[in-house]
């Protein structure tokens, strides 16, 4: 209970300090880490993941569950005070310290992360409704670069947000909100093939599991 109340409480610091990249006033919900971690905890074989904006961890606690032998799990995130959180719970907390040694957190902007193989998972908490079109564009150019062919990509979005937030913008952000809105629905058309609704969280958000083609296919 101690560890939740201080997650939240950074978390909202956060979020007043960095609205921009944190885009969110609570971490994540059980359920809403459960539905995006839902397709990895299906898998039957070793896997590459990669989590993407974890933030506080609500998400990670889910995912280190899921670590086998075998396996890797990197971990991206721009901010320094979550990393600083993230390092901490690796070098302490008795779940994380059994994946720790197959674990890395790098503290580096997605489009700058390189790695020596693709992922089969990547998970994402990444704000897409905060930032500009040609941001998003670049962040889901990275994602599919970094994962393999067949692998999953699962991110989440609250809810209804572009639509409300029309009503009430300006010029310049409805613009902006219907640039990102082309640019989301042009990566979600020929890879989603899943979306899961949980309302048991703040706000309500939907889940997207997108897939890219297989080498197969491709």
């Amino acid at each position: 209970m101690k560890q939740a109340l201080a997650d939240h409480l950074d978390f909202f610091r956060q979020f007043r300090e960095t609205f921009a990249t944190t885009g969110a006033v609570a971490p994540s919900s059980r359920f809403l880490a459960k539905a995006l971690t839902e397709p990895l905890s299906r898998r039957s074989e070793p896997a590459r993941i990669l989590e993407v904006g974890p933030g506080t961890g609500a998400v990670t606690r889910h995912i280190v569950r899921q670590v086998r032998e075998g396996d890797r799990f990197d971990l991206v995130e721009l901010n320094t005070r979550f990393v600083e959180i993230l390092n901490g719970r690796f070098e302490l907390h008795p779940e994380y310290r059994k994946v720790a040694h197959c674990a890395a957190v790098h503290h580096v902007p997605l489009q700058e992360f390189q790695t020596t193989a693709p992922y089969d998972f990547i998970i994402s908490g990444l704000p897409l409704n905060n930032f500009p079109p040609s941001l998003v564009e670049e962040i889901f150019g990275a994602f599919f670069k970094l994962l393999k062919p067949g692998g999953v990509l699962s991110y989440f979005e609250y809810m209804y947000v572009r639509p409300m937030r029309k009503l009430v913008a300006k010029p310049d952000e409805k613009q902006r909100l219907a640039g990102l809105e082309e640019v989301i629905h042009r990566h979600l058309g020929p890879h989603r093939f899943r979306q899961d609704w949980v309302f048991v969280n703040v706000p309500p958000a939907w889940v997207q599991h997108l897939r890219t083609a297989s080498a197969v296919e491709a």
